[in-house]
């Protein structure tokens, strides 16, 4: 865990953060060809978003000494184990609304999170966002968060995963059955995709907590014990959905804890979804963007300062505060500034193994190393799952 309570970007006052997840090698193939090698894990893809909103945080994450990536925040390595590996297989083929198949295959998986991988529980903290994706958080570890956390984001992703024994292909199981079905009540926000929520049964879940639900290009929902939001989508051209509703919960974290509201927060998460796709693996954004984007997060605050007097109104939080739809508005704005061009990255971007194996990798996906050996041409390993 690294700690930065001091580091200048953040100033002072600022809400302070712990993100929980290891960071990963991520392999993406679309059909059967190499497409590129990224740093992975959803801890990575908040990171890139909490850093440029310059919100602070901790974190911890655990890789191996293959670990292949140069990262703001230093993870935890364990030198007996190597860095949990995925290969994403996607098919060209999408549907009416845009969506590929995926086959999400664990080829390797490093160590667990543990409690005692985590702060000691009188340092506190603001928040904390459990976002595993590879079974490293436990029930204990997220049982812990909420011991030393003021209000708790989990991705359920981190919840509902399993891996099978032989090949490492990714399956879902049912909420009830995770073991942290009993840890709902003390979670302020949990995040599912479409695909996720069906195992869930979702009018039970809200009645213990926030649950947000994102669906691609239709925006988000937001369902609570009292009522339901729809959010609006930013259109965007997507090249590779990989990561987007991590960056999402980022862009929704980053929201919640700056004082804007659900609705607006939502809307936040779902800019910075919008900008992950559009890139191949992990998103670099621009700093102009960034810039603007913390500008009319700022705005958009002073906007509903009228409202403060009733911030003890839980209610409140969930109202679409007038100026809703020009925050919209000015965030499609922001939008318009170019991060890394699509062109670009796929201009690139490899289109074969021997593209990869020359050191040619794609420019956006964050400071990488070369490998010495290549992680897409070894086979694919039996899961040893670890207690």
């Amino acid at each position: 865990m690294v700690r930065d309570q001091h580091d200048p970007r953040f100033g002072f006052g600022t809400r302070r953060g712990l993100v929980v997840g290891n960071y990963c090698h991520d392999v993406l193939f679309r059909d059967d060809v190499v497409l590129a090698e990224s740093l992975g894990g959803a801890a990575s893809f908040i990171s890139a978003v909490l850093d440029g909103l310059s919100v602070p945080y901790d974190l911890v994450a655990k890789v191996g000494p293959d670990f292949a990536y140069s990262t703001t925040r230093e993870p935890i390595v364990i030198p007996t184990s190597r860095t949990t590996l995925f290969r994403a297989h996607f098919d060209s083929e999408v549907d009416g609304d845009g969506h590929g198949d995926r086959i999400l295959k664990r080829v390797r998986f490093c160590d667990p999170i543990r409690p005692s991988d985590l702060p000691e529980s009188n340092s506190g903290f603001d928040f904390g966002m459990a976002v595993g994706v590879g079974g490293e958080i436990l029930p204990e570890t997220l049982e812990k968060m909420v011991e030393i956390c003021d209000e708790v984001f989990v991705d359920i992703q981190a919840l509902i995963r399993a891996f099978d024994g032989v090949d490492g292909t990714m399956k879902l199981v049912g909420l009830k059955e995770s073991g942290f079905f009993h840890l709902l009540p003390r979670i302020r926000f949990l995040k599912a995709s479409m695909e996720e929520v069906l195992f869930m049964d979702i009018e039970e879940v809200r009645k213990e907590c926030c649950v947000i639900v994102t669906n691609g290009k239709h925006g988000c929902n937001v369902f609570w014990n009292d009522g339901d939001l729809q959010i609006g989508p930013f259109p965007t051209n997507q090249v590779d959905p990989t990561g987007a509703g991590d960056s999402f919960l980022g862009g929704f974290a980053a929201g919640v804890v700056q004082g804007l509201s659900v609705p607006d927060s939502a809307l936040l998460g779902n800019f910075f979804g919008s900008l992950t796709v559009g890139q191949i693996g992990l998103p670099k954004f621009e700093l102009r963007l960034l810039q603007r984007v913390k500008d009319e997060v700022r705005r958009r605050k002073m906007q509903c300062i009228s409202c403060h007097e009733r911030k003890d109104d839980e209610m409140m939080k969930f109202v679409k505060v007038a100026g809703y739809d020009q925050f919209h508005a000015s965030l499609v704005a922001a939008k318009q500034i170019s991060t890394c061009p699509v062109q670009e990255c796929q201009r690139e971007m490899p289109t074969s193994p021997r593209a990869v194996e020359q050191g040619i990798l794609p420019q956006c996906t964050g400071q990488s190393k070369l490998l010495i050996n290549y992680v897409y041409e070894e086979p694919i390993q039996t899961v040893d799952s670890k207690p």
